[in-house]
């Protein structure tokens, strides 16, 4: 302070409180600009002076990426306000689905979307998908046998032959695709699978 042997301020320092979520954006000391800081220190003063600063919201970057076989939305890095929220939405390629979720390097629920709410720091996420798998459950009768049996898992798209062997005096008698009976054959092949499906033989002996 001034006293009667130093009858100016040599040093009169401001500092500048943020709210929480914010920051100093600008210091402008005489009209003019300075660079952004904690605090401001007059030095020497001779004379008089004006100080203004000013606060911004604090922006964060989420930084969105996905796998092959669809896509996130948004993406890239994505800027969010401070408090405030952000949802994330996946879309598989045809014939895919959502495999895994990775938000800041920890694995989530795998859904169609992800919300971050009231972002206060950078994150990131990464969305990955795989290929759909349908069971075709294929069955034979007695005095024969299909090939292959059980629950045969299939990728979307793919094709699947299943093979009929007779007993030593049996024949296919009848082929059962999802309930309905296709004609008698030695195989049968799905195409393009794109649902669960059955199958059934059943032989009867030759007369």
């Amino acid at each position: 302070p001034p006293s009667t042997l130093f009858p100016y301020t040599t040093l009169f320092r401001s500092n500048f409180t943020p709210s929480t979520g914010y920051h100093v954006d600008s210091v402008i000391v005489d009209g003019v600009n300075q660079a952004a800081a904690a605090s401001y220190a007059f030095t020497n003063v001779t004379i008089a002076h004006t100080i203004r600063v000013t606060f911004a919201i604090n922006v964060y970057t989420i930084t969105a990426s996905s796998g092959t076989n669809g896509s996130i939305s948004p993406t890239g890095g994505v800027s969010v306000n401070h408090g405030n929220n952000q949802t994330f939405n996946f879309t598989p390629s045809t014939g895919y689905h959502v495999d895994s979720v990775i938000v800041d390097g920890v694995n989530q629920s795998a859904a169609s979307s992800y919300t971050f709410t009231n972002v206060t720091a950078a994150h990131t996420i990464r969305v990955t998908f795989a290929i759909n798998v349908y069971t075709i459950t294929a069955s034979a009768g007695s005095n024969g046998s299909i090939s292959p049996s059980g629950s045969v898992n299939v990728n979307h798209g793919s094709n699947q032959t299943f093979n009929f062997t007779p007993s030593t005096g049996y024949h296919v008698d009848s082929v059962i695709v999802d309930g309905v009976n296709q004609a008698a054959a030695a195989s049968y092949t799905f195409t393009n699978v794109t649902i669960a499906h059955t199958i059934r033989v059943t032989f009867a002996i030759n007369v």
